[in-house]
């Protein structure tokens, strides 16, 4: 019987990552994001323990979508009153907040329980190209985009 390998909590290393969302797709960032925030690139990866690492986001305002989906997705938000639903646009909620969008789309992909609540606070997602986190000494993360697609 195989046991899950149990990473004594002083002994995870947590690093810092910095990644710029200019040109890239919303989706395939996302999806590398919260793989580093779950900790799945790294070999002592437990699936019920926090073992990932920190991911700060800049210029989430330049974040790409394919197709039609900047003038048809919708977010929506409600706020618990009667008749309090609040829809908006893609296109309007970038120019509105940006961080929101990655920030919604991250969450989606992190579990729906503690633990998913625990790894999204990890997340620092900035609109701009600054972010205040120069003192943790973030390494850049490199997301591959797909060769010969056009950003």
């Amino acid at each position: 019987m195989n046991k899950t390998y149990l990473p004594p909590i002083d002994t995870i290393e947590r690093k810092w990552y910095v990644v710029d969302a200019t040109n890239q797709r919303l989706g395939r960032l996302a999806s590398e994001i919260a793989r580093v925030l779950r900790g799945k690139n790294k070999p002592s990866y437990t699936p019920f323990m926090d073992v990932g690492d920190f991911v700060i986001v800049i210029n989430a305002d330049k974040v790409g979508v394919t197709g039609k989906k900047r003038t048809q997705k919708l977010y929506r938000r409600h706020s618990g009153r009667p008749g309090g639903m609040k829809t908006e646009t893609f296109a309007k909620l970038q120019a509105r907040v940006p961080e929101r969008i990655i920030e919604q789309a991250i969450k989606g992909m992190l579990p729906k329980n503690t633990l998913g609540r625990q790894l999204f606070t990890k997340l620092n997602v900035y609109a701009g190209s600054d972010h205040p986190h120069q003192a943790q000494k973030p390494t850049i993360l490199e997301i591959n985009t797909i060769p010969g697609e056009e950003s």
